[in-house]
């Protein structure tokens, strides 16, 4: 696999071509033909993936200069579909944020997964006033929802409209799991009475300015490697509580960064992804 990926970057890098292809994210267009995801979500990429339009009924892109809109058809639908639930009553037009790149595969910032077409960040913010002007879109800053050190929500930033964006997107078909901040998933887990739904929120460190949605694989795609499947239970115990408090003692007593451990070798079919003919705009 490492000698073929040399190979197709020795091609793409040759004087042929105007600019030099040496990363997934300098690949600035789909490949063409059929969609079809390849590998798991942290260690994969996707033919012929979709482009997300930057704006839509009950939904806006966010900082699309990264060139991170792009997903399998069913992510997409899902986002479309949520901007319209939004939008219905009253929360949109909500804000999205990374999907994936053009062909997938590693990003060089920000994400060891969303390779795959099957993840994307939705922004617990809301839109400014001014959403009619696209200006907004690549300054406006994320805003955390979670007082981290004291274990609990932001009671000025954590409201009616976060809680029923999370329900929406929990209830949708396709999806497999939703990470959220620790602190929100206890608060969530405090004030429902019904909680069957938030089995699927699952905790994580960090997603305390949006919530990351996974969706499963999709059936035309059987090279997809599917996770394990969520416990049949609300996630509302003992494991939940250690969680907010290893985030508590994280704020109070900050380690240094752990090392990114190395990359593990992308599927063999990735090569071919990475190296085939784009997608007619």
């Amino acid at each position: 696999m490492t000698r073929l990926l040399s190979i197709a970057l020795l091609l793409l890098t040759s004087p042929a071509h105007a600019s030099p292809v040496e990363t997934w994210g300098d690949v600035l267009r789909p490949s063409a033909g059929p969609t079809r995801v390849i590998g798991s979500y942290a260690n994969g990429c996707i033919a012929g993936a979709n482009r997300l339009p930057a704006a839509g009924p009950g939904y806006r892109v966010m900082r699309p200069s990264r060139n991170r809109y792009y997903g399998h058809p069913s992510l997409l639908d899902f986002i479309q579909r949520l901007g319209r639930d939004a939008e219905a009553r009253h929360l949109g037009p909500i804000l999205v944020g990374d999907l994936g790149q053009p062909r997938g595969g590693p990003m060089s910032f920000g994400h060891r997964s969303h390779q795959i077409g099957l993840d994307v960040d939705i922004w617990f913010r809301e839109a400014p006033g001014h959403a009619a002007d696209d200006g907004f879109v690549e300054d406006l800053p994320m805003l955390s929802v979670v007082d981290a050190a004291a274990g609990r929500v932001l009671a000025q930033r954590w409201g009616r409209r976060q809680r029923d964006l999370l329900f929406l997107a929990a209830q949708m078909p396709g999806v497999d799991r939703i990470f959220v901040n620790p602190v929100i998933k206890a608060h969530l887990c405090d004030t429902e009475r019904e909680r069957t739904w938030l089995g699927r929120l699952r905790p994580w460190w960090g997603h305390d300015e949006h919530f990351h949605v996974r969706l499963g694989c999709p059936a035309d795609s059987p090279e997809c490697a599917p996770q394990k499947p969520v416990e049949a239970s609300d996630g509302c115990d003992e494991g939940l509580t250690r969680w907010v408090r290893e985030q508590q003692e994280a704020t109070r007593r900050p380690k240094p960064p752990a090392p990114r451990p190395p990359a593990p070798e992308l599927p063999e079919a990735c090569t071919v992804v990475f190296t085939a003919p784009a997608a007619a705009r």
